[in-house]
């Protein structure tokens, strides 16, 4: 069965001390400097065994995000790769960070953003197979096609026993200088693939150290105590290294950003740390998993494990 926190299984924002200070490596870029990531984890801990998606990428001009990365793990941290599905395979200029799913019928879902070359639109395509092999070969469907208006990247997809939800980064094309700017948009759906939008989630708090824009990087279901973590920025110039806030759900299906953020950041400069994931273990306590900023400016991705 999917493993993400339920109302029956809640879990705590973290602590920021211990998120970084006790976290481990888990999978490093392949070229050591800015512009070169490994990171944008989705996880999953399915009958023992984790499952771990990631988006490799390489600077601007070089390929950009060029894989989405499939790995497999006893412990969490020591992963072994799996499946690999490069850009080409969807006709697109980069790929954003997947969204892994394992669906309560015991199939396997990967949601993969992509770019379309020569423009700022994305659009959200999807595989889906019997095991986690099988997306290797499976067919690419798109479930999420965004428009000339605007570019759709990045779910977080989540059953809460009913039917599905979906959290995207929806960002306007309006002005072709400024597709930088981002809301979290909400969407239904009663099977994962054919989505009904239902409003606005969270934009970003003028002033503040999100007003550029806001990007849902995980959603923890518990019940009227559900809440987010979100990646945000302040400036155009901040791109490519958000920080992470709090955010609170609303009985409406909108969220309240936490006074006082960022709740979480590298102790690096420029300070990224963004597109966590945590998986509730069933003993108590979750694993999370996350992007953060180095001293050498590449990012890394890294997981720790927490007690609440």
């Amino acid at each position: 069965m999917p493993s993400h926190p339920t109302p029956t299984s809640p879990v705590r924002p973290p602590a920021p001390d211990r998120f970084w200070a006790d976290a481990a490596v888990v999978l490093e870029p392949e070229d050591p400097r800015p512009g070169s990531w490994a990171g944008g984890p989705s996880a999953q801990l399915v009958d023992g065994t984790w499952w771990l998606a990631a988006r490799l990428r390489r600077p601007v001009g070089e390929g950009r995000g060029f894989a989405n990365v499939v790995s497999r793990s006893d412990d969490g941290v020591r992963f072994t790769p799996v499946v690999a599905v490069g850009k080409d395979r969807f006709g697109a200029e980069s790929l954003e960070r997947p969204a892994l799913v394992h669906t309560p019928e015991g199939r396997w879902r990967l949601y993969v953003s992509c770019a379309t070359p020569g423009t700022k639109h994305w659009r959200v395509d999807l595989l889906e197979a019997d095991d986690v092999g099988g997306l290797a070969t499976a067919e690419a469907r798109t479930v999420l096609p965004g428009s000339d208006r605007a570019a759709v990247k990045d779910p977080v997809v989540r059953h809460d026993g009913r039917q599905w939800h979906l959290w995207a980064s929806v960002h306007p094309l309006d002005d072709p200088d400024a597709t930088d700017r981002m809301t979290t948009e909400h969407a239904t759906s009663p099977d994962g693939v054919h989505w009904t939008w239902q409003g606005t989630a969270l934009a970003g708090t003028p002033g503040t150290w999100d007003a550029r824009g806001v990007r849902f990087a995980t959603v923890v279901l518990d019940g009227d105590r559900t809440w987010a973590l979100y990646d945000g920025r302040a400036t155009a110039g901040e791109n490519w290294e958000e920080r992470t806030g709090l955010a609170e759900a609303g009985g409406d299906g909108r969220f309240t950003a936490a006074a006082g953020g960022p709740l979480l950041q590298s102790p690096h400069p420029p300070h990224g740390l963004r597109y966590a994931d945590v998986v509730a273990l069933p003993g108590g306590g979750a694993r999370w998993f996350y992007e953060a900023t180095r001293p050498d400016g590449a990012h890394e991705l890294r997981t720790v494990l927490l007690d609440g």
